[in-house]
């Protein structure tokens, strides 16, 4: 994986003294070792880019100076869309790029020469991907605050990749960070995106009141709006279906991240493992200017319409570190976005004061 990620050598002798933590790898796991070279990561970046590749090509010189602005620690983002690696017919590789063919080998080397340059550089980066161009995490750390583990499975394991690549869990010395991009619960149950985020959810229960002596921060695309401050038409978005198809499950009908039953199921992942939203437990009112994370085509019956579907939820132990919790986005004509129906959410912690 290392050489896939290696930044351009400039030939500075500097640069490589500035690498103070040193890794091996492990049945796909990062082991760090030089503890006192690191520092813990304060703060943090989720966004769903839409496709990574198409975000390189036509907004990456205004996300290159937004990532410089605010010098995040880490950036997680969701829907890389871009294809694991792995020829026809053969078993994928979900932490690396498709390169075997020509049209691949191009892709790659234009997304990793995008990576390779700063501020990119500074990080390093893991990938969990799908077989094909779609969903797929990525996950970029500072290397002065290098992971002590990372993995690609809400079980912890390494190797296994949740399926579409919708999950990275990263062990630092002080928490777990969780990124992911959760499948969205579509219109018809008899398509059975019902049941898949059903089970999605189980499995996150699980996975957050799992006893740990770590506490948690979770980000990502989550795929739901809690509460009716969450969207911009709560009505609207109530009611709302596809070519006039109502679920037999009144709970199950209106916009997908919107349903009665996924809120309820949100809540309760939220109670049961201690977990707050960052943002909403720093603003507790609606913000129709620049408190939603997806806005709708500006053409079209969305015009407008608007939700909070991209979070960072956070252990109630750490919600005294909260300094802040923003959307960098604004706007139906999507200021802020850079290309995606997505915008930038961010995260700032104090130091740990134990």
């Amino acid at each position: 994986m290392k050489r896939f990620f290696k930044p351009i050598d400039e030939g500075n002798s500097s640069n490589k003294k500035a690498n103070l933590s040193h890794d091996s790898e492990k049945d796909g796991t990062l082991i760090a070792e030089g503890d006192k070279a690191r520092t813990e990561p304060l703060k943090f970046v989720t966004w769903n880019a839409n496709s990574f590749l198409l975000r390189v090509k036509n907004n990456w010189p205004e996300f290159t100076k937004f990532v410089s602005h605010l010098d995040p620690d880490v950036i997680a983002i969701q829907e890389v869309r871009m294809p694991a690696a792995g020829s026809k017919g053969a078993p994928k590789n979900p932490g690396e790029l498709k390169d075997d063919t020509s049209s691949a080998r191009e892709e790659k080397q234009l997304l990793m020469r995008a990576l390779s340059v700063q501020p990119f550089g500074s990080y390093r980066v893991w990938w969990s991907l799908g077989d094909s161009k779609y969903a797929g995490t990525a996950l970029l750390v500072k290397k002065c605050c290098a992971p002590n583990k990372v993995s690609f499975s809400l079980d912890g394991k390494a190797r296994k990749h949740e399926q579409d690549g919708r999950v990275i869990l990263a062990e630092f010395e002080k928490f777990h960070l969780l990124n992911t991009y959760a499948p969205n619960n579509g219109w018809k149950e008899e398509e059975n995106s019902f049941q898949r985020r059903r089970k999605w959810d189980k499995r996150i229960l699980e996975f957050v009141t799992q006893s740990s002596n770590k506490p948690l921060i979770w980000c990502g695309d989550l795929n739901v709006s809690y509460e009716d401050t969450d969207v911009s038409h709560p009505e609207f978005f109530a009611a709302a279906k596809v070519n006039g198809y109502v679920p037999p499950n009144k709970e199950d009908c209106g916009q997908p991240g919107f349903t009665l039953a996924e809120r309820k199921r949100f809540g309760t992942i939220l109670k049961e493992g201690n977990l707050i939203d960052a943002y909403r437990y720093l603003h507790k009112d609606k913000d129709m200017d620049q408190g939603f994370s997806w806005s709708g085509n500006p053409v079209g019956k969305y015009r407008g319409k608007r939700m909070r579907i991209d979070y960072f939820i956070v252990s109630e132990k750490l919600a005294t570190r909260i300094i802040s919790c923003g959307m960098h986005g604004k706007g139906i004509e999507l200021e802020g976005f850079y290309g995606s129906d997505h915008c930038p959410v961010s995260l700032e912690l104090s130091p740990n004061e134990s």
